[in-house]
C-alpha cells in the first residue's frame, strides 16, 4: 500500500501539494468540512466492480454514479457492485476512506467524471482519511493516466 510520504514524493515531482489535517477525512462531506470547500469540490475515489473487473471512477462528492454509464464508458458487461473492503486493499493499495487516484496499479482502469470541470480546483484524497490534494483536472488526468467521461447524475 503506498504511503502518504509515497503519494506526496509522487505529487511534488508535479509541482502539486498534499494537505494533511488532524480530523478525518473519509467522506466527501468531512473532507468538505476539513478543506472549507463544497463537497462538489471534493473529488471521491471510488471503486467498482463491472462483471468483476475493477474500475476506480474519480468524480464530485455532490454526484452519483450510474451503473449503465460506467458500463458503458469502461466497455465492459455485467453486474455493477461496491466491493468488500479487502477487495479495494487489493486492487487498490488503499483502504476505503483513503483511495486516491495516484499510485494505483497500472492496469487498473482510471474514469474521471466530467462533473469536476464545474471547479477551477478539485481535492482527492492522499492516500489516507486525513488528507487532499488541491489540483486541476487537467492535472489530474495528466497525473493518473485517467480518462475523462461522462457516468454521473447529479445526487439526491
Amino acid at each position: 500500500m503506498p504511503s502518504i510520504e509515497e503519494v506526496r514524493d509522487y505529487l511534488s515531482g508535479h509541482d502539486i501539494e498534499v494537505l494533511e489535517f488532524d480530523q478525518p477525512t473519509p467522506t466527501s462531506e468531512t473532507a468538505a468540512q476539513a478543506v472549507g470547500c463544497s463537497v462538489g469540490e471534493i473529488a471521491k475515489s471510488i471503486l467498482f466492480l463491472v462483471g468483476g473487473n475493477p474500475v476506480l471512477v474519480v468524480t464530485s462528492g455532490d454526484m452519483k454514479v450510474k451503473s449503465s454509464k460506467i458500463k458503458k464508458a469502461a466497455g465492459l458487461t455485467g453486474k455493477v457492485k461496491f466491493p468488500e473492503a479487502e477487495e479495494v486493499i487489493h486492487h487498490t493499495g488503499y483502504a476505503p476512506g483513503g483511495v486516491c487516484p495516484f499510485l494505483l496499479p497500472e492496469d487498473l482502469p482510471v474514469l474521471i467524471d466530467g462533473s469536476l470541470r464545474r471547479f477551477s480546483c478539485v481535492y482527492p484524497a492522499a492516500g489516507n482519511d486525513f488528507s487532499a490534494v488541491p489540483i486541476t483536472v487537467d492535472q489530474l488526468l495528466e497525473v493518473t493516466h485517467g480518462r475523462e467521461v461522462e457516468v454521473c447524475d447529479l445526487a439526491g
